[in-house]
């Protein structure tokens, strides 16, 4: 192998190395935006002062039947323009206009959903409650429905995006088809909370136990090939217990899957998966090593006193100059976040930094972000408030409270910035409290947005749901209604959403053989009686007129001397090579598992022709 080193200055467009494309893009296909759960979206239109005046869109329509947990996704490129793709407990999926809110297909025959006989919950209905997620090479929507019948069963379902039928070879029946071993899949003890997460041709499914922790139930990852759906492969908590609760689902650095099990039972002290973050390979396959998990050392007390390690889903965050870098956030039910190098996370032993941030977190999702003043996290917990906290760039890094603002309601927050790294805007919904959208300064938590008059209240919010951004606007989830709320410019922005969906390649440090390996079922006979009939009911919506996009007014240059302005650089082609490194002047050095964490730098530096842009690649 030769190792070469590439210095660029970032007027040239193209440059290769084993790094996915990153094309500015508005798409929203997946929870919290990105594969890491960051709960990132890039939009120059979210300045404080045009964020301060946030108002609903009383024209966008929004009107879905049936109540929801789950994040809308936002998605461009079809034949029916910009649409928002929406999941209710009803088992109702929507397609809606972007704009208008009105509705462009749906699907309401999917199958009835559960409304008695499961041993415990407290979702009734129970149908689709996990965030889906879209495979837009492919055009396909993934979700996971719970459907009612003799046996009520899990099915995971594929569906054109455009039109909303039903794929050839779906939906998989879990029931059937996963175990692990020795352990069947039970779909009566099993809910579905979480995110679904796409990682290289595999669709990923977590599941927990229901509200109650009744029943043999088991904390589960299916994984599905989404070109042969009837591979499944699955891995599951030996123990009774550790399910998988937060509404992020499967979170992955583009390599590794990563959950957050909660409390087991009847172990004997005897660890067994559970109060743990789980790495997981592709397939998934579980290696069993300690690189592979890390649980506290008082995990057997976590379980006794119901104080899941799990509260809050599995974040990916980066931290350049920290060492490690490259990390995985934990927030539990015990008050304390925890974070572990995510490339050996360590076994049963004390984490790499470990923080009382005060509250009972339980169901929700976390955010990270970047400022010119580091590294962020930010949550909203049981107590009622949102806090953010600081990451450190130290060896070890330590975790810093930041600022905390008094907030009702149990909502998952999401972030803004315009660029990547400024303005930066922490928000949330007071979800099953004052349910109107609030927003923070990232670096102070002073209040930007307040939440709006009369028009902006919501209704039927529902808790651990989480707001989505594109193309200037706010997209929220609730009960028979999507809201859709947008700047004072009253249309879309032009500069678009920057959607991690090209994922990194960071090197892969298990090698250890797995001593468990799941076992697929392919060949069961079991045929989900639901949706026999695959076809969709679309609505005709006609196409709103484009609104001409304004071109942003050129800052002026010093007059002496005159100098060419630098090309716009639409996009940053890398491939070929495998990347080792990069360099960013300023920046320093950056491996290559923080590239998808400093895409909006990248592309910041592409615009400046006085900043250089330096790849290590082997070839």
């Amino acid at each position: 192998m030769k190792s070469s080193i590439r210095t660029f200055s970032l007027l040239i467009v193209s440059m290769w190395c084993a790094v996915p494309q990153i094309n500015a893009q508005v798409n929203v296909t997946q929870e919290h935006n990105n594969l890491s759960r960051d709960g990132l979206y890039i939009d120059a239109a979210f300045t404080p002062s045009a964020a301060a005046n946030l108002t609903r869109d009383l024209n966008f329509d929004g009107t879905i039947s049936g109540n929801v947990y789950a994040q809308p996704l936002y998605i461009e490129g079809g034949p029916n323009g910009p649409m928002i793709i929406a999941v209710t407990e009803s088992n109702n999926v929507y397609a809606l206009n972007a704009t208008t809110g009105t509705v462009i297909w749906q699907r309401t025959d999917i199958g009835p959903p559960v409304t008695s006989g499961l041993p415990c919950g407290n979702i009734n209905p129970a149908g689709i409650t996990g965030t889906p997620v879209v495979d837009l090479a492919s055009r396909l929507l993934f979700f996971d429905a719970l459907i009612d019948g003799a046996t009520k069963k899990h099915f995971i379902y594929s569906l054109n995006v455009d039109t909303g039928n039903t794929n050839p070879g779906w939906p998989v029946d879990v029931n059937a088809t996963a175990t692990y071993n020795g352990i069947t899949f039970t779909s009566l003890v099993q809910e579905e909370r979480g995110g679904l997460a796409l990682v290289n041709g595999i669709v990923y499914v977590a599941y927990s136990g229901y509200n109650g922790d009744c029943g043999m139930y088991h904390g589960w990852v299916v994984g599905v090939n989404i070109n042969n759906p009837s591979s499944v492969m699955a891995w599951a908590t030996t123990a009774i217990g550790g399910g998988i609760w937060g509404h992020g689902g499967v979170a992955s650095d583009g390599t590794n899957m990563f959950v957050v099990t909660g409390n087991t039972f009847n172990t004997g002290g005897i660890w067994s998966g559970g109060e743990a973050i789980i790495r997981l390979q592709a397939g998934p396959i579980w290696s069993g090593q300690p690189t592979d998990y890390w649980a506290p050392t008082n995990w057997l007390n976590l379980d006794g006193g119901d104080t899941d390690l799990g509260g809050v889903s599995a974040t990916v965050i980066d931290v350049p100059g920290a060492t490690p870098s490259q990390l995985v956030l934990a927030l539990g039910k015990d008050g304390n976040a925890y974070l572990v190098n995510r490339n050996n996370l360590g076994g049963i032993t004390t984490p790499v930094a470990q923080a009382n941030v005060g509250g009972i977190n339980r169901g929700t999702s976390a955010v990270t972000y970047h400022t010119s003043q580091g590294a962020y996290f930010g949550f909203h917990y049981d107590a009622g408030a949102i806090s953010a906290y600081k990451v450190t760039a130290t060896n070890p890094p330590t975790i810093v409270s930041a600022w905390s603002m008094s907030q009702s309601g149990k909502g998952s927050p999401w972030v803004t910035t315009t660029d990547g790294t400024n303005n930066v805007i922490v928000w949330v919904a007071g979800v099953a409290g004052d349910q109107r959208v609030h927003g923070y300064d990232g670096d102070t938590g002073t209040v930007i947005s307040a939440g709006g008059g009369a028009n902006e209240l919501m209704s039927g919010t529902r808790q651990w749901n989480t707001g989505m951004v594109a193309r200037g606007r706010i997209y929220f989830g609730a009960d028979n209604k999507v809201y859709a709320f947008m700047l004072p410019t009253g249309t879309p922005t032009p500069t678009p959403t920057a959607t991690a969906t090209a994922t990194p390649t960071p090197t892969s440090t298990p090698t250890a053989t797995p001593t468990s390996t799941p076992t697929a079922s392919p060949t069961a006979t079991a045929t989900p009686t639901p949706t026999a009939t695959p076809t969709a009911t679309p609505t005709a919506t006609p196409r709103p007129t484009p609104t001409a996009r304004p071109h942003a007014t050129p800052r002026p240059r010093p007059t002496p001397p005159p100098r060419p302005a630098a090309p716009q650089v639409k996009q940053i082609v890398i491939s070929d090579l495998r990347l080792v490194s990069y360099e960013i002047a300023g920046y320093g050095e950056l491996r290559a598992g923080d590239w998808v964490a400093h895409a909006s730098r990248v592309l910041a530096v592409a615009s400046s022709p006085s900043r250089t842009f330096s790849v290590r690649c082997n070839s």
